[in-house]
């Protein structure tokens, strides 16, 4: 009987709504919540995460198969600790702005359940390119999910949206509540009742 031939369409495609990584399966929202209240934060966020979590899927699916089950777990949180240093070397060399901006959250990539989890349920036991598929998608909708959500909580905040070195003041009263954490679970809250009156999620 012929193998079957993976879907890398829907692999890629799933992290992006039916299976985003934040509003779907609610992984990784303390970080989450944290960042999402600058669109610039939040775009370096998304880069410094998709980094991390590409190369961890492509170097840990390329390992699968000698990796012994017992000691899988401490390989994997080896190689995603390693990608998480290589970024933050990197931000820290050319964005040091971005990197206080992001403080603590950055290295705490390494314990990301998204990250750990997609290594373990996926790229662990699937092909090079399904996890690259998959990692591509997750990153997608991650990035969606930040984005979206940090662009209205600074809207809202600020009265406007600061975008590398650019200014856009759109109202003069702004509601300086939307950048604290409840903000944050509010701005989410509404996103999520919205998708799911629209059905797509």
């Amino acid at each position: 009987m012929a193998e079957e031939k993976p879907n890398l369409r829907w692999e890629a495609e799933k992290g992006l709504l039916k299976k985003n990584p934040v509003f779907v399966i609610l992984l990784g929202l303390c970080p989450f919540l944290a960042i999402s209240k600058s669109v610039e934060d939040a775009i370096g966020m998304t880069l410094a995460f998709g980094f991390v979590l590409l190369g961890t899927c492509l170097v840990t699916s390329l390992i699968r198969r000698w990796v012994p089950r017992d000691v899988r777990i401490p390989m994997f949180v080896v190689i995603i600790a390693s990608f998480v240093t290589i970024t933050e070397l990197i931000v820290r060399a050319y964005s040091p702005t971005l990197r206080e901006h992001l403080g603590i959250f950055l290295p705490l990539i390494t314990v990301n359940c998204i990250v750990l989890g997609r290594v373990e349920a996926f790229s662990s036991k699937r092909s090079v390119l399904e996890s690259l598929a998959d990692a591509i998608g997750m990153t997608a909708g991650f990035g969606l999910a930040i984005i979206s959500i940090s662009f209205i909580r600074e809207l809202l905040g600020t009265g406007g949206i600061k975008f590398f070195g650019y200014s856009f003041t759109i109202f003069g009263q702004p509601a300086s509540g939307f950048l604290l954490s409840p903000g944050g679970f509010l701005v989410m809250g509404g996103i999520l009742a919205l998708l799911k009156k629209l059905g797509v999620i």
